[in-house]
């Protein structure tokens, strides 16, 4: 008998390897003999680097870069097992995190910590980049990450542009002869399920930016300053990508690699999907295992178990998909109804506080896990 166990993080307590291992210690009381294949999953979000590294036995690397508000930090990222990948979450560098309600400013944050990281990528001499964009700080638009590209952002002057979307406004050139020769040469995928144009009323802007501090004012000037940033990109690349879907992730990141790198868009779920072989390690599963700390009917939106289920059914249509979840939320018949998920359960034991749940995390999924597998056995028998 064959387990796939494709969990994500349980945010807040344990990696999705962590995960993974739990379930495996509970099923593997019940069926000792069956084969486990254990692969640490993500959506493209919080998690995406420690999931693939963990996945294909990489390594995390430690840089200190520019944060979101010009000061250093320290982010990770991950080198991946082949060698030649890299995988970066850009909130590492550039995220929310880093910011609060005094210190935020959507008008001067950067995203020049993220082409910091990308830049000591290709010094590992990788060869394709896996970015995932959620948990920006940022609503610049890509500029920040450009400049450390080596895109020149002139003014008027022929002065550098100083950091942040509020700047916009003064950009009178882009220069690309500086740029990085290294980052046509290296295939980005962008991991990310946001859909927005750059500007409009579902802009990077408008739809993000008061998260980030932006009151009603700077959005109208932070959306006047990107459309006026998107048509100087146009007239030096030719790509038009005010209303290209995607181009608004992360307060315009998406648009900025899409103008400056060999980069493409894609759901975060499919890239993780796909690097980890995921459909060809279920192709003959006896039972599928996935799961999150909360399920709930956006699951259907992009998220891991929706993901691995819809995966594992083209690949084994007859295998059980089975969802673990700290919480389960409203409306989960949704998730039924696509008929691709078989049974959800909840993993906590007994009445408890969040910090109990999640100091129990480990052996409660453990014990879930056990008590589902007794259930099999016995439908075996």
């Amino acid at each position: 008998m064959k387990f796939v166990i494709a969990p994500d993080s349980f945010k807040g307590s344990l990696t999705a390897k962590e995960v993974a291992e739990a379930i495996e210690n509970g099923i593997k009381k019940i069926f000792p003999e069956a084969t486990f294949v254990k692969i640490p999953m993500a959506d493209g979000g919080e998690g995406t680097v420690r999931s693939l590294v963990d996945a294909s036995n990489g390594s995390l690397i430690t840089k200190e870069v520019t944060g979101p508000l010009g000061k250093k930090v320290t982010a990770t990222y991950g080198l991946l097992g082949d060698g030649e990948t890299a995988v970066i979450e850009m909130a590492e560098a550039s995220g929310i995190g880093y910011i609060n309600e005094k210190t935020r400013d959507p008008l001067k944050a950067t995203t020049f910590g993220t082409g910091e990281l990308i830049i000591d990528a290709l010094d590992h001499n990788v060869k394709k980049i896996i970015l995932g964009i959620g948990g920006s700080a940022t609503n610049d638009g890509g500029a920040g990450m450009a400049q450390a590209l080596g895109v020149k952002l002139l003014d008027s002057l022929g002065n550098n542009l100083q950091f942040g979307g509020g700047a916009l406004n003064s950009l009178y050139k882009i220069d690309l002869r500086k740029t990085d020769r290294r980052i046509q040469e290296t295939e980005i995928l962008i991991a990310s399920d946001v859909v927005n144009p750059l500007v409009g009323p579902k802009g990077a802007s408008a739809v993000f930016g008061p998260q980030k501090g932006a009151t009603e004012k700077m959005i109208t000037q932070l959306d006047k300053n990107l459309t006026h940033y998107a048509a100087l990109i146009k007239e030096t690349t030719g790509k038009d990508l005010v209303n290209f879907p995607g181009a608004g992730a992360a307060g315009g990141l998406g648009a900025g690699l899409l103008a400056f790198t060999n980069s493409k868009l894609e759901k975060g779920i499919d890239i993780i999907i796909d690097y980890t072989k995921l459909k060809e390690k279920a192709a003959d599963a006896d039972f599928i295992f996935t799961g999150e700390g909360g399920v709930d009917f956006q699951t259907q939106y992009g998220k891991t178990p929706y993901g691995v289920a819809l995966a594992a059914k083209q690949a084994a249509p007859s295998a059980p998909v089975i969802v673990l979840a700290g919480n389960i939320g409203d409306k989960i018949d949704i998730l039924y109804e696509k008929n691709v998920i078989d049974a959800i359960f909840s993993t906590v034991c007994g009445a408890k506080n969040l910090s109990a749940a999640f100091a129990d995390s480990q052996k409660d999924i453990a014990q879930t896990a056990e008590n589902i597998a007794r259930l099999l056995k016995s439908v075996q028998k």
